[in-house]
């Protein structure tokens, strides 16, 4: 739906007539019926985009390609560590600074970095984990990759 649509506007100009027309008694029907429009409008739009969507994706399946992953498909578990891992941050700190110091201080947070570092890359890394039912290119099965 285009920001400025001429139709929907026609609608709301008749509307606002209408209200005059008719008095305020009138204006909540009025409003409801206008919304009504703007509703089946707003779900008409997103149901085409949607079939849109539908039909790039059955192209790519088509052709033999797997579908892009949504960028945040994970944004929750992401998210979620990267919490714990700030609460955890607090004790380890203190622990380090107690015992050793400054270094302690760089110990703990270069860990705790590396840590997050692992966990933000761990799907980028080669040598992942494949599916079970993957072989090696080898064949031995082995679900490693090399």
């Amino acid at each position: 739906m285009e920001a400025r649509d001429p139709e929907l506007k026609r609608e709301l100009d008749a509307t606002l007539h209408a209200r005059r027309e008719l008095g305020e008694e009138y204006e909540s029907a009025l409003v409801d019926s206008f919304l009504e429009k703007v509703e089946q409008r707003v779900d008409g739009t997103v149901d085409r985009r949607v079939r849109r969507q539908l039909a790039e994706q059955q192209m790519v399946v088509a052709r033999g390609a797997r579908p892009q992953q949504p960028v945040d498909s994970n944004f929750g578990e992401r998210f979620g560590f990267g919490i714990i891992s700030m609460i955890l941050a607090v004790p380890l700190t203190a622990i380090g600074v107690v015992n050793a110091g400054f270094k302690g201080l760089v110990v703990a947070w270069l860990g705790i970095v590396g840590v997050n570092f692992v966990h933000a890359a761990r799907g980028s890394f080669p040598w992942r984990r494949r599916s079970d039912g993957d072989r090696g290119k080898d064949g031995s099965g082995s679900g490693w990759e090399g």
